[in-house]
């Protein structure tokens, strides 16, 4: 395994795609340093934050002990999982089957899990209009790929048959079941999986990585956040 001598630096904030790189990086049981980054605040617009995310979107992260022992810079929740796992060998097969398993479904999440469930939060919750056709498309996408993932846990601990990447990208936005309009009754394998993964204390540790209260959000409630996260345009 690799030695790692300097922290890692976590751009940050405790959404979905933000616990998939704390539990990693917990997993991994490397030091890493959080940098919050308010996104209700519109900390992603810095420059000093473009420069490392050029997409304006947490998670990133720098690596101060990269390739060559250069600091590189890794944007894209998937991209750093990617990243993280092959750097230090662990929760990535070698096999090239078992790692064309893990990919399909790492890309599951980032293509479809992610943001049709997204999509839902965002029309259920956040949408000034109750919109009902794009709400029905969406939690009905979200109804489907649950049952995607419910059947691929038959007789599965975990997505890729080991634990890997794959589970702890997929995690943190199945837990949000409940406000998308799901009931885990219909997907046991889905709930039986979630406690498997809670059970794990790096995942438990990841999950709890939070911002100070005074930097914490109520998006639901918050106006001026909703303003800043929503419908941007290019500058």
């Amino acid at each position: 395994m690799t030695e790692q001598t300097k922290p890692i630096d976590l751009y940050y904030f405790p959404t979905p795609n933000g616990h998939k790189i704390s539990i990693m990086l917990e997993e991994l049981g490397v030091n890493y340093d959080v940098h919050p980054i308010h996104i209700g605040k519109g900390d992603q617009f810095k420059p000093e934050f473009l420069a490392v995310s050029p997409n304006n979107k947490i998670p990133a992260i720098v690596d101060p002990e990269g390739p060559g022992g250069q600091p590189i810079s890794v944007f894209e929740s998937g991209a750093i999982l990617k990243y993280l796992a092959e750097k230090f060998g662990k929760f990535y097969p070698t096999d090239p089957r078992a790692r064309v398993l893990v990919d399909e479904w790492l890309f599951w999440q980032m293509g479809g899990f992610g943001p049709m469930l997204g999509q839902n939060h965002h029309f259920k919750q956040y949408a000034p209009e109750k919109l009902p056709y794009a709400i029905d498309r969406y939690v009905n996408e979200t109804h489907r790929l649950y049952g995607v993932l419910n059947k691929q846990l038959e007789s599965k601990q975990f997505i890729a048959d080991d634990y890997s990447i794959a589970d702890m990208a997929t995690l943190s936005w199945s837990l949000g079941w409940e406000k998308q309009g799901m009931d885990l009754n219909e997907f046991p394998n889905v709930a039986a999986w979630q406690e498997r993964m809670k059970a794990r204390p790096a995942v438990a540790r990841g999950l709890a990585v939070k911002l100070p209260e005074e930097q914490q959000i109520n998006l639901a409630e918050d106006k001026d956040a909703q303003k800043v996260l929503f419908n941007q345009r290019a500058k």
